[in-house]
């Protein structure tokens, strides 16, 4: 468990904490509740992953942030789709051995405090693994500026996953994740 910011970071139970980290991602991400009710179904699915982990940002009991990732695998929905990106750019060595963090969402009332940062170094800093990837809305944001403060890079932008109308860019990092230097980078 670690204090941060007044905001206790400590490991959840993934498929117990599913509604409310959905509800988190719901406001952090504009969710309508049919997509909180896919995703839902999503969440519960990877809850039972080999190597899942999950963290959660809670101040006074209450979920205000929320990350999880896990070891990734070719067979893996996401990773067909983004292979091909990967390929493409010379990159798919990324989809080995690497930790896909999945989800990463932060309340909008506690962006800004560096919890988002905290919740991806609590992940990627256990998991074992020398590289992490993940995936994010290809714009900048301020997801993409924390990502690129700690060390991702693009690997594949412009991604088109099924049923969003969204691109999304591709990034990975080497770990340790580097020092994010900026307030401003530490918020999603």
């Amino acid at each position: 468990m670690e204090q941060h910011t007044g905001v206790t970071i400590e490991a959840i139970d993934l498929a117990a904490w599913a509604p409310y980290a959905l509800e988190v991602q719901a406001v952090a991400f504009g969710l309508t509740p049919e997509e909180v009710a896919v995703r839902l179904h999503i969440v519960g699915r990877h809850a039972h992953q080999p190597g899942v982990r999950a963290l959660g940002a809670f101040d006074s009991g209450r979920l205000v942030g929320f990350g999880y990732g896990m070891p990734n695998s070719r067979e893996h929905w996401w990773s067909t789709v983004i292979q091909p990106y990967l390929e493409a750019g010379g990159y798919g060595d990324w989809l080995d051995g690497v930790f896909a963090v999945t989800e990463l969402h932060v309340l909008p009332d506690h962006q800004g405090r560096g919890l988002g940062s905290a919740l991806i170094r609590g992940l990627c800093d256990a998991s074992g693994k020398d590289r992490s990837i993940l995936s994010a809305i290809d714009a900048e944001t301020p997801a993409r500026r924390l990502y690129r403060a700690l060390g991702y890079r693009d690997l594949a932008r412009a991604v088109r996953f099924p049923n969003t109308f969204r691109p999304y860019a591709v990034m990975g990092a080497t770990l340790p994740l580097a020092a994010a230097h900026s307030p401003a980078a530490n918020s999603r």
